[in-house]
């Protein structure tokens, strides 16, 4: 079983950096020091950072930001970026009528 606690002894205490104030998903408006104190806290994974902080979750669905991301958690774990799983792709939601999904207004075709 992972131990979360031994995980965080491993990578030590979140240190400030003069660039944390960098924006790293500008659609979502997350900086570089939140993504890593968030790791430092704990969230080790893209799908926890996205859930927490919400990067990767703005109008461009993380095609900015995602291996920035990654690239941070890797940096801060001590692991290749490779070992960091990418994100779920999922399909922007949007209000649909229903004559696009072929159905009149009535909900009959």
């Amino acid at each position: 079983m992972f131990d979360i606690q031994e995980a965080l002894k491993n990578i030590g205490p979140y240190v400030e950096e003069d660039d944390d104030d960098l924006l790293v998903c500008r659609c979502e408006e997350v900086t570089k020091g939140e993504i890593r104190r968030a790791i430092h806290s704990g969230l080790f994974t893209i799908e926890e950072l996205r859930r927490f902080l919400r990067c990767g979750m703005g109008l461009c669905q993380g095609q900015t930001c995602g291996s920035l991301t990654r690239r941070l958690v890797a940096r801060e774990l001590h692991v290749p970026m490779t070992e960091i799983e990418v994100a779920t792709s999922r399909s922007p939601m949007r209000p649909a009528s229903m004559k696009t999904c072929g159905l009149d207004d009535e909900g009959g075709k």
